[in-house]
């Protein structure tokens, strides 16, 4: 039981670094290059980062049917296969349709995984683990976000190899997740529960768009923001940034500590409030670092908030919540990428940010649930 705990948790782990750190939010680390090659504007190389989201968003809901359908393990094989095939397809563009077809594929790879993780984690780990083990799976991002952070600095120059080495990597964590989680029903819930809006779904889905619209400057366009510091610098800025998302994954034990709702307080303060220094302090190396570090370790545990919100809100549906928040800040990031983007053209990037700070800030105004009613529990 030990073993397959630690192995469902690092296949998990895995699994989301290579979907969400190589598959969706790689891109934003090879926008500069990607933008020579193609001849990309600010506004085009929004809209196609918008495209990652919007595939997200759809393959979310179909990960939500699916997961009860087929059972998890499936599920989270096809999000393995759809991440490797979306890489590839970036990794082969020969021009900007295929590299934003391939964007789009790639970030789909993250609707379809995030459901059955959390179904599997949910019906697989004790209750007494259950936080920690998820909000540990949902730290995979900052695991992803270092791992890519190596493999652009030794090859930014050829980013085609660099693409091609994540889709191996990619291909290798599929394989593990086929090991690791169980056969069968990976759900504690039906698709739609009972009540599929209910009180507090309105506050999770407001809370989730604005997180998502408040990252998106420095998800899309923070890498090209630290381009004055030099490419070796600005690389390393991102793997700060990863490396502090990991810590991320403490989130569940900031929860048990202070509670969901001043935790919820102190981390979106926290992610608004580094998104402005990035905006104000572009140019000086020590302090984006700490930016980078305070947006990757905030970002993660806020999304790992909202997944515990999540099951808060639906316990008699575990990846239908799951599925409802991560695609509302989805949609939020898909609105928040293309807007920076315009506004970059018009206003300048750290302006972009400034607004995009303070868009964030707002779900302060949203308050988490609280704990379930015992009548919503199956």
């Amino acid at each position: 039981m030990k073993r397959s705990f630690y192995l469902l948790v690092t296949a998990g782990t895995l699994l989301i670094a290579c979907c969400y750190g190589f598959a969706r939010f790689a891109y934003g680390l090879f926008t500069p290059v990607l933008s020579d090659e193609f001849a990309l504007t600010p506004a085009t190389v929004g809209a196609i980062g918008s495209g990652s989201y919007v595939g997200y968003c759809l393959a979310i809901v179909a990960s939500t049917v699916l997961t009860e359908r087929f059972g998890a393990r499936r599920v989270a094989l096809a999000a393995g296969v759809v991440a490797t095939a979306g890489i590839a397809a970036i990794a082969a563009a020969s021009s900007t349709a295929v590299l934003a077809a391939g964007v789009l594929v790639a970030g789909s790879s993250t609707g379809l995984a995030s459901p059955p993780l959390a179904a599997a984690v949910a019906r697989w780990v004790r209750e007494d683990a259950r936080d920690r083990a998820q909000t540990v799976v949902n730290a995979g991002t900052g695991v992803g976000v270092v791992l890519s952070a190596p493999i652009a600095l030794l090859l930014f120059g050829q980013w085609r190899v660099a693409w091609a080495v994540m889709a191996v990597i990619t291909a290798a964590a599929t394989v593990l997740v086929a090991r690791a989680i169980p056969a069968g029903d990976g759900t504690t819930g039906r698709s739609v529960p009972r009540a599929a809006w209910r009180a507090g779904s309105a506050g999770l889905v407001a809370a989730s768009l604005l997180t998502g619209f408040g990252s998106a400057a420095v998800w899309t366009f923070g890498r090209e923001l630290a381009g004055g510091l030099g490419d070796t610098a600005a690389v390393l800025v991102w793997t700060v940034l990863g490396a502090a998302g990991i810590a991320g994954a403490f989130g569940g034990d900031l929860v048990q500590r202070v509670g969901l709702g001043r935790a919820w307080r102190l981390l979106t303060v926290a992610m608004a409030g580094a998104t402005l220094v990035y905006a104000v302090c572009a140019e000086i190396g020590p302090a984006v670092g700490a930016a980078g570090a305070l947006f990757g370790a905030t970002y993660i545990a806020l999304s790992g908030l909202l997944l515990l919100w999540a099951t808060r809100v639906y316990p008699d549906g575990v990846s239908f919540g799951v599925a409802l928040s991560f695609f509302a800040l989805a949609a939020g990031q898909a609105l928040g990428a293309p807007a920076v983007g315009v506004l970059a053209e018009n206003a300048g990037l750290p302006a972009a940010f400034v607004v995009a700070a303070g868009v964030g800030v707002v779900a302060l105004l949203v308050r988490p649930a609280r704990s379930p009613a015992p009548d919503l529990v199956d």
